[in-house]
């Protein structure tokens, strides 16, 4: 199995917590190493010890064969004491025959003492060794250097990706329509090219933004200089007919300059929704009048089934319902629409072929289809995300059945609470 294979099953997917992983994981082992090297330490100082008690009863037993007494001097040389075994050390003595079970020589350990007992055909005898185990001091030294070196090195390494976290919050906000980043890093490692890379992205980004802004501004004043003087010179037609015909077009040329002005805002990620509880019959109603038709009821037919309170923007929703209408007439076979208000939905229903491709390719601005529908459901997609709302397609029986779905109260704050 592969470290890449391991991470994904223990779900360890941050590189932050993958260096935690494998530092402790090091520290774990190092630690390990250095309590068995401890242990083999203390076992050798152990076999020290008690080869030498082997050889220091050795040379007592000779020793006592020659002169018919204890070398105690060499005793105290060699750091081993005779026991005295009157008085309280008779207990003593008891717990160490027990524990020794009565042998010739035994080794016994009684509260972190060590005790020598000596049974021959001699003499008896009671020593106790204060000789200790020798503490492993450079071994000591060398795990705490190790678990320094250690230690520093996952600093360095978690400071040295530390950038990585302003990068990513650097580019959450980015994301979210903020362009007044400043990604710039003065460092010289790899996560400082990326850094800056993207800066450099973000404000070639931010300059064609402005570009297009200035570019649109410029289009629209243009485009409603001519419009105001249509207007103007209109006014001097004496035919009322004419005079509200040509009144009527300059006007819906510049609500569809008006229009093209939201839908930039709307798609900046800058623009900020004015949310407020609406009824849909109202909203339907602000939608037929930015239609501008001469004769509504001639191409709408509405039934408000069951009316119901949806919280959005008073113009946003008007705008994106009126396109699904306008789309629906002007798309129709009998340049007729239905609209059906039923809780919790709109329905916009047209007869006529159904849409040749999914709805979804339709979401393009100016599909170019046979049959596209234009900036229409483009605006209507962008608009109804906001809101977090859905439009639901289908066809059915010759019709084309355009469904506006709006959120329950739940979901909806919880997308406020997102905004």
């Amino acid at each position: 199995m592969s470290a890449t294979s391991l991470f994904e099953r223990l779900r360890i997917t941050s590189l932050r917590a993958k260096i935690d992983l494998v530092f402790s994981i090091a520290v774990l082992l190092l630690v390990l190493l250095f309590a068995a090297l401890w242990k083999s330490s203390i076992d050798r100082s152990f076999e020290e010890i008690r080869m030498q008690e082997r050889a220091n009863i050795h040379y007592l037993y000779l020793y006592y064969l020659k002169t018919g007494r204890i070398d105690t001097d060499y005793l105290a040389s060699q750091n081993i004491r005779v026991v005295d075994v009157g008085g309280k050390n008779v207990e003593l003595r008891r717990r160490i025959t027990e524990k020794g079970k009565s042998e010739k020589f035994a080794v016994v350990n009684v509260r972190l003492h060590r005790y020598i007992l000596i049974n021959n055909d001699r003499f008896n005898l009671i020593l106790e060794n204060l000789n200790k185990p020798r503490f492993p001091v450079e071994l000591s030294i060398a795990f705490a250097g190790a678990l320094a070196m250690l230690i520093l090195l996952y600093l360095w390494v978690v400071r040295s990706i530390r950038p990585l976290s302003e990068l990513k919050r650097k580019i959450i906000r980015f994301s979210q329509g903020d362009l007044n980043i400043d990604c710039h890093s003065d460092r010289e490692d790899e996560i400082a090219e990326v850094a800056n890379a993207f800066d450099q992205a973000v404000r070639t980004i931010r300059d064609l933004l402005r570009s297009r802004q200035l570019l649109l501004r410029a289009i629209m004043h243009e485009l409603k200089t001519p419009i105001a003087k249509g207007r103007l010179l209109s006014e001097m037609i004496d035919d009322p007919k004419k005079k509200a015909r040509f009144h009527a077009i300059f006007e819906r040329l510049n609500l569809l300059i008006d229009e093209f002005a939201k839908v930039e805002q709307i798609t900046s990620k800058n623009f900020q929704p004015d949310f407020h509880p609406y009824k849909a019959s109202d909203i339907l109603e602000g939608s037929i009048d930015l239609l501008m038709l001469e004769n509504p009821s001639r191409h709408l037919h509405t039934v408000i089934r069951k009316d119901f309170t949806l919280k959005g923007d008073f113009e946003l929703l008007t705008l994106a319902i009126k396109n699904l209408i306008d789309n629906a007439i002007k798309y129709s076979t009998d340049r007729h629409a239905d609209i059906l208000v039923r809780e919790p939905e709109i329905r916009i229903i047209n007869r006529g072929k159904a849409l040749p491709h999914p709805i979804e390719e339709y979401f393009t601005p100016f599909h170019s289809s046979e049959g596209g529908l234009g900036l229409g459901l483009y605006i209507v997609k962008n608009i109804l995300d906001l809101h977090g709302m859905r439009l639901i397609y289908r066809h059915e029986a010759g019709k084309n059945i355009f469904a506006v779905v709006a959120e329950t109260e739940e979901e909806g704050e919880k997308r406020r609470k997102m905004l």
